[in-house]
């Protein structure tokens, strides 16, 4: 009897799976309230600064979300521009991600090799170094001459403004390759193109995920670049279009929309990259 009661007044202490489950959920739960900080005060500055001013160049905050919502379903102002969101949305998505895929086809194999074959870096390297600095803006005018008007362009823009981050950080994890790996694997048989794949490939994969990302945030970054070449659907076509008609709320909504889209994007990379680097410990 006593024996039962000794033990029943023993403290009973929770599993270490339960209690590492709760630990991950109160570090998610900090990560999330610190996150939401500086929108919230940013989101109290904008109320204060635009509210009960009519003639206010920016519109308030409620205004701006009423106009998200007549974008996304209607409803709301019955115009040429509600309910058509998920459109727009629908062919910019396809121009990021065609021009990314695009830009990635060309860079990877090209920074494979600018960054491992001396021949192939001194034909290519000062050529693509000279046009690397030419702003994506000033391609515009050209790419309209040679694709003409229409999505075409967009997608040559999109496709330079990916292009450039993706070659220079495959062909910095090319060169930054130990030159002992290459040795080692000489002599376990692993030779010639070979290396490319067992050696070079692994041993850079953690840039050529830092140039992807870079890339698909610089896509983002000139759709609206791409989208002022005549198409008429697009977040930067509605972005221009309602900037030409003084529409300031649905600007700021194409913008919100563009900043969701490249969270979303750079997130999903992010995903990719850490289940492919779990051996690394900078990315697993």
């Amino acid at each position: 009897m006593s024996t039962g009661v000794e033990a029943s007044a023993l403290p009973v202490t929770a599993p270490a799976s339960v209690t590492r489950r709760s630990g991950v959920g109160l570090a998610s739960l900090r990560r999330l309230t610190l996150a939401c900080v500086v929108p919230a005060m940013l989101l109290a500055v904008w109320q204060v600064t635009t509210a009960g001013r009519p003639y206010s160049l920016i519109p308030p905050p409620a205004e701006v979300w009423s106009e998200l919502r007549d974008l996304a379903i209607g409803g709301v102002n019955d115009d040429a521009f509600s309910g058509t969101l998920w459109t727009h949305l629908a062919a910019s998505l396809s121009r990021v991600y065609g021009g990314f895929a695009l830009a990635a086809a060309a860079a990877l194999p090209l920074g494979l090799l600018i960054g491992r074959v001396p021949l192939i870096r001194a034909l290519l390297d000062p050529v693509l170094q000279v046009l690397r600095p030419v702003p994506v803006t000033a391609w515009l005018p050209l790419a309209m001459i040679l694709f003409g008007l229409g999505p075409r362009s967009a997608f040559f823009l999109v496709f330079l403004g990916a292009f450039y981050p993706i070659l220079v950080n495959t062909v910095f994890g090319v060169r930054s390759v130990e030159p002992r790996l290459f040795e080692a694997a000489a002599m376990l048989g692993c030779t010639g193109p070979a290396q490319f794949v067992r050696v070079v490939l692994p041993a850079a994969l953690p840039s050529i995920f830092t140039g992807l990302r870079l890339g698909l945030g610089f896509a983002w970054v000139v759709i609206v670049v791409g989208e002022m070449t005549g198409v008429q659907t697009g977040l930067g076509a509605i972005i221009m279009e309602a900037r030409q008609l003084s529409r300031t709320e649905i600007v700021i909504c194409g913008m919100a929309v563009i900043g969701v889209a490249g969270f979303v994007s750079d997130w999903l990379v992010m995903q990719l990259g850490r289940r492919l680097l779990a051996w690394s410990p900078t990315h697993g």
